[in-house]
């Protein structure tokens, strides 16, 4: 819940009324992704020398951590004080073939200053892969049955990681300058998203793709900027990973029915996922996600409102 331009409280994120939709609805709305979040190609990696073939739940690959991921799987809670929560996920050796006991802990914090923050932390006891994020949905004019086309976009990255028409990343970082994918100067969402002439938008379905951020991992540089028109609300992504990915609901398509009865159509919010740059276990050149016994993963990842002056 966010105040508008009016002080009127508006609820930016979708989603579900009921806790037994979130159960019985598949959906990622609002959910922490792990083991590996956004996509591996085919669902397989080689770790210490040893192939391993994951699940395969996305055109043939595996996509954020397999169709049992522990984004449909319940955290253990426990609320630090009443502005801290913490989610602790259990993940024993083999779950969906990945490897490694691993013990992840998720701690949301609000801010005095109107910011959500997020703390990743994980450790295991093998040699495993790391990817872990948020997948909220969204649509800072409180109103669900409008799209994000109108919203105003600004990304922090002068290139990106191109797709294939499974939405697998190429394993090439592509300039956005000249292109649609340049979000450098902010431009509304749907400014060109429907330009299907341009390869990497028909392959996404819309805008589905990882930017690679030229914060250098600097969580005080904003990565990402969304401003709704409609509400005067505005939210700063800052993050100390090297990339984010931007899904504009492409899949959305009047099978879902949330909050307040509302069903959600296509591009009817967006989601801004800090990350490392999709199936980096098998682009040896991009940031590791590989995770040691000794080591402790760590992402953070703010999402701050404001309103625009």
């Amino acid at each position: 819940m966010v105040p508008d331009r009016d002080g009127v409280m508006r609820d930016v994120v979708l989603g579900f009324d009921k806790i037994a939709d979130y159960q019985n609805i598949p959906s990622d709305f609002g959910a922490s992704i792990g083991r590996y979040a956004n996509r591996i190609n085919k669902g397989r990696v080689v770790l210490s020398g040893d192939t391993i073939q994951l699940p395969q739940n996305n055109f043939g690959h595996c996509l954020h951590g397999g169709p049992n991921g522990w984004q449909y799987k319940v955290y253990a809670a426990q609320q630090i004080d009443g502005q801290t929560l913490e989610l602790i996920m259990d993940s024993p050796d083999g779950d969906e073939n990945f490897p490694g006991n691993v013990t992840a802990k998720v701690v949301y914090t609000l801010t005095d200053d109107n910011a959500i923050q997020i703390a990743y932390t994980a450790t295991t006891d093998a040699t495993t892969i790391i990817n872990m994020t948020n997948h909220s949905y969204f649509n800072l004019s409180g109103d669900a049955n409008t799209t994000v086309l109108d919203n105003i976009l600004y990304i922090n990255a002068d290139n990106f990681t191109p797709v294939d028409s499974t939405f697998m990343t190429t394993g090439e970082i592509l300039p956005v300058a000249g292109t649609p994918m340049d979000f450098t100067t902010p431009k509304a969402i749907g400014a060109e998203i429907a330009n299907y002439d341009f390869e990497q938008l028909k392959n996404g379905n819309g805008y589905d793709h990882n930017w690679v951020l030229t914060t250098s991992g600097d969580l005080t540089q904003v990565a990402a900027r969304l401003y709704s028109p409609a509400s005067g609300i505005v939210l700063e992504v800052y993050t100390d990973e090297p990339g984010i990915q931007v899904y504009t609901g492409n899949f959305l398509d009047g099978t879902i029915t949330g909050k307040n009865g509302i069903v959600y159509q296509q591009r009817a919010a967006v989601c801004l996922e800090t990350q490392h740059y999709p199936d980096s276990p098998n682009k040896p050149d991009w940031p590791t996600v590989v995770l040691e016994p000794g080591q402790t993963y760590h992402s953070n990842c703010i999402f701050k409102f404001s309103l625009a002056d």
